[in-house]
């Protein structure tokens, strides 16, 4: 089942709004060109080795367009798959099939490309602590596709958006004055709205953290852009009295040794905007 937040409203307007954009007032070609009440068959083909995400979302999307519609699945999401192999089989309305067809690859082969890059990275810091985070370099409403991909791939999700959690980076302390007036200023907000948030602040040198450690009120530091040997100092002034999160311009070459600081979440956007879709195709049968 997908993931709470991702309600069914939500993943309902999502489908809605995307099956607007591509259709339009109707979809022509297969309205002009085949017979309606047509049955057909076809099924998912991939193209390329990775990890399957995608597979509930393209049963939600086929369901959306007809209850009619038998979908057998023969992979889960979160499955290693290979070239050759099939991932569903579809049944019924044939023009219903081909409405549906271009969203469900859509989702499927980012979703897809998405997971693989999450499991791989996650691969490379398997023998440390640290959990690995999405963030909000995410495509415009593409986010819940995108981070319910990165927890198939077995990442966790950050906050969704603005709105469930606080997170304080470096333009919110600079326009605001400084770490103690912006975190002085949020906790009155927070506490004058009643509004139940973590805060997670940004840091950017020692004496950043100085400053936080002194005003306190946190839930997690995130140390950004520091080298592992900062990352170490900054973790031994916390003292584990705070979560912490390593972030900013972290690859593939350097993940791992930043894991090994003992830091508690690496964030990377690259998951969610460098990640390479994975090809698959549906297919008459």
């Amino acid at each position: 089942m997908y993931p709470a937040y991702l309600t069914k409203e939500k993943l309902d307007e999502f489908i809605r709004t995307a099956v607007e954009e591509d259709h339009g007032d109707g979809d022509h070609t297969s309205l002009g060109s085949i017979t309606e009440g047509r049955q057909v068959q076809a099924h998912l083909l991939f193209k390329q080795e990775g990890i399957v995400a995608g597979i509930e979302m393209a049963q939600i999307i086929f369901d959306m367009f007809s209850k009619e519609i038998l979908f057998e699945p023969f992979k889960k999401d979160g499955d290693m798959i290979h070239p050759g192999e099939v991932g569903f089989k579809v049944s019924g309305d044939a023009i219903q099939l081909l409405g549906a067809e271009r969203l469900v690859l859509n989702c499927m082969q980012r979703m897809s490309g998405i997971a693989t890059y999450t499991r791989y990275l996650k691969s490379l810091i398997r023998n440390s602590h640290a959990q690995l985070l999405d963030t909000r370099k995410t495509t415009p409403n593409f986010r819940i596709a995108e981070k319910w991909a990165v927890e198939i791939g077995g990442g966790i999700n950050h906050r969704f958006g603005l709105y469930d959690m606080v997170m304080l980076k470096d333009n919110h302390i600079d326009f605001a004055g400084g770490i103690a007036e912006a975190l002085k200023s949020t906790k009155s907000y927070l506490k004058k709205f009643k509004k139940n948030l973590k805060i997670e602040i940004e840091v950017r040198s020692l004496q950043e953290l100085k400053e936080v450690i002194e005003e306190g009120g946190v839930n997690r530091i995130m140390l950004d852009n520091m080298m592992p040997s900062q990352i170490r100092q900054c973790i031994a002034m916390i003292g584990g009295k705070y979560e912490t999160e390593a972030s900013g311009g972290i690859s593939e070459m350097s993940i791992s040794e930043i894991a090994d600081t003992g830091v508690d979440y690496i964030s990377v956007g690259a998951l969610t905007h460098s990640y390479k879709s994975l090809d698959m195709s549906l297919k008459a049968v």
